[in-house]
Formats: structure tokens, sequence, C-alpha cells
């Protein structure tokens, strides 16, 4: 009887050991490549939109062209919404950059979209560079057209969003962040690498 009993036991922890390995070979399917990025300052990154295309919208660059965001087609960019009447907006754009000169090349570009009223255009371009992000190009989104603005679901500001090289939205942050820490070079460098 007892030697049933040994071999009882031996089959129920054999068919664990097994369960085990089987749950552990298939498992849940992987999540967002990108999700494990979302350390440190980057804690904010929101996946949910994730796969989302470009709005279609359009704003200006400083000489008053009409652009869209079709115009950076095959490379990454941040965009980035602010505003000079917006503290936290204000706060971060000298990471972005410090961004900007570390990482913008072909592959890349942080595009920052003012959306100041239109009688504070000049006001705006010269905050942006008095804010040490001379190196960011104005461009001009304001919210009375605001197409852009809705179109890509912004709630707040700052709002910051990441497009891939495919042109689909890989996360985005709401909120400030420090775009130039390790965290977030290291998001960036993720999206050139796995979106190209």
């Amino acid at each position: 009887m007892t030697r049933y009993a040994y071999l009882g036991l031996f089959l129920v922890g054999l068919a664990a050991i097994v369960y085990v390995l089987m749950s552990a070979a298939t498992g849940k399917p992987a999540g967002n490549p990108f999700e494990a990025y979302a350390t440190g300052q980057m804690t904010k990154l929101d996946f949910t939109g994730a796969g989302q295309p470009m709005p279609e919208g359009t704003f200006t660059d400083a000489e008053g062209n009409s652009l869209t965001l079709e115009t950076f087609k095959d490379k990454a960019i941040l965009v980035n919404y602010w505003a000079t009447w917006c503290p936290p907006c204000e706060k971060e754009m000298p990471s972005l950059g410090a961004l900007q000169t570390a990482r913008a090349g072909d592959a890349f570009e942080v595009v920052a979209l003012s959306v100041d009223a239109e009688e504070d255009v000049e006001y705006a371009k010269r905050r942006l560079v008095e804010l040490g992000a001379s190196n960011i190009a104005f461009r001009h989104a304001p919210m009375d057209s605001g197409d852009i603005i809705y179109g890509a679901g912004v709630r707040g500001f700052p709002t910051t969003i990441v497009y891939g090289a495919d042109g689909l939205e890989v996360a985005r942050l709401s909120g400030e962040a420090d775009w130039a820490s390790a965290e977030a070079v290291q998001f960036i460098d993720a999206v050139i690498r796995k979106t190209r």
C-alpha cells in the first residue's frame, strides 16, 4: 500500500513539474517592447495609443510655411506640444534642447509645436532660444486652429508624443520630464533602432 502511495506522490510531483515547465515555456505573449524603458524619468510613458498613425493636422514653421508631420517621414520624432504660459513646458525645454543636440540627425528630430496664440508667436520664438533650445526649429500650432492638437488627442500641456520612423505612435508622456536623462536617451535610442 505504501508503495502505491509513493508512486502516486511521485506521479503528482512529476505532473506538477511538467505543468510548471509548460507554463513557463508558453507564458503570456510578449508585451510592447518599449515598456521596458518606462523607468526613472520615463515612468509616466503611456503606451495605450501605441500603433496609432500620426495626426493629419497642420502647423507652420518660423517663416509661416504650412507643414504636416509627414514632413518627417522615415525618421523617428518626438513631438512636444508646449506654450510660454505653461511653466512645466518651459521647465522641460532645456532638456529637449539637450536631447536634440545629442540625437538629432537623419534618424531622429525633436519637433516642438508652440500652441501660443498668434499674437504671441514672436515672444514664443524668443522664449525657445532663452530656454536653451535654440537648436530646435520654431514651429507653431495655435490652439484656435488646433487640428493637429485635437487629432493627436492632446488633453493638456506639455504633452510629448514619440513616433517611430514608420509614422506610428510609440508612446506619449503627459506633463514634464527630463528628456536629457539617461532613461530618456536610452528610450529614444531604442525607438530609433527598432522602428527603422
